[in-house]
């Protein structure tokens, strides 16, 4: 009979979670760590992955940091291949430049791209090569809910988020044979570094957090269920698939509740 207690339970697996210094990365370690995976922190910022890393380890799980430039392809498949026995992989980082369309230089598009989508195919092709070679692994990568909508400024962060999510949805289609599964997730409105503008702005914030059915934002740690939900047992037949978790920002319609 099938043990139900051990849906969650990552004990004995390898897990990287790249972007882990701060935000929805840090979340994600600590998740997976508190289910027994053993968690390799990485991320471009040393010293604040070696405090997650410290974190973790303090508490009970097993951690440690590693430096990580999704920008540098050659350093990423060099520590990929480092270690060939990844169960799980987690890819967090990302970049927006809020302009119009209009007025965006190339360069600025070509910065966002670079990272938002070329690091994450950087990272998934790599992860993804050496799970096949063993017939099995988890690959999570964060999209967004700009995946499916937008609003003025969003543009390029939008497009880079749909191709994301298309890529994750290609690779699981290229690896579900060879036994790998590949999601991606899609966050609201969530406290983290990224979004420190907008908090910093009172009015915009409020609208933001009341455009959702919860009437709030997210914190970095709700969306830890979800990672680990795609890394266990328990999402053993999911990929291909956008787990959404934005507090019913996309199931709401407009900004108005009308007089009932």
């Amino acid at each position: 009979m099938f043990d139900y207690r051990k849906l969650f339970d990552l004990t004995g697996r390898q897990a990287l979670v790249v972007g882990a210094g701060s935000g929805i990365g840090e979340a994600a370690a600590h998740g997976l760590a508190a289910h027994g995976a053993e968690v390799l922190c990485g991320d471009l910022n040393l010293e604040a992955v070696e405090k997650v890393a410290a974190d973790i380890t303090n508490a009970g799980g097993k951690a440690r940091a590693i430096l990580f430039d999704l920008r540098d392809g050659a350093a990423v498949r060099k520590t990929i291949d480092s270690y060939p026995d990844l169960d799980v992989l987690v890819s967090t980082p990302a970049i927006n430049v809020r302009k119009r369309l209009l007025d965006m230089t190339e360069e600025e598009f070509d910065r966002v791209l670079d990272l938002n989508l070329k690091g994450t195919f950087r990272l998934i092709t790599a992860a993804g090569r050496n799970m096949q070679k063993r017939g099995k692994g988890s690959i999570i990568a964060f999209a967004s809910i700009r995946a499916m909508v937008v609003e003025p400024g969003q543009g390029v962060y939008a497009a880079t988020k749909a191709g994301v999510l298309q890529m994750c949805r290609t690779l699981a289609a290229e690896l579900g044979p060879d036994g790998v599964r590949v999601n991606a997730i899609g966050p609201g409105v969530v406290e983290t570094p990224l979004t420190a503008p907008i908090i910093a702005n009172k009015p915009w914030y409020e609208a933001y957090a009341q455009k959702g059915a919860l009437g709030r934002w997210a914190q970095p740690h709700e969306m830890a269920g979800a990672v680990v939900y795609l890394a266990s047992d328990a999402g053993s037949f999911v990929t291909g698939t956008l787990t959404i978790v934005d507090g019913g920002w996309t199931a709401v319609d407009g900004r108005f509740t009308p007089p009932l």
